[in-house]
């Protein structure tokens, strides 16, 4: 069995590139999480609690509901 790293065994430079993605993935699902919030049923496709159990699941839930999830807007319209 291969051996697992702990943090103090990255570069620098891996440390930096995983802070890095791990900002951008919790910004998008914020991100995701507001914008669900602000919008009404109506403007959702599907169930707005579906929505945001589907954004839990890290890079692909956001995106999928950036690009499907919202109604009239984008690829959508």
């Amino acid at each position: 069995m291969a051996h697992k790293k702990t943090w103090n065994e990255f570069s620098a430079g891996k440390k930096v590139l995983m802070l890095a993605v791990s900002v951008v993935q919790i910004s998008l699902t914020v991100a995701g999480y507001r914008d669900l919030a602000k919008r009404s049923a109506d403007e959702v496709e599907g169930s707005k609690l579906a929505w945001g159990v589907a954004m839990l699941a890290n890079w692909v839930g956001p995106i999928a509901y950036f690009a499907k999830g919202r109604k009239g807007l984008g690829l959508n319209s």
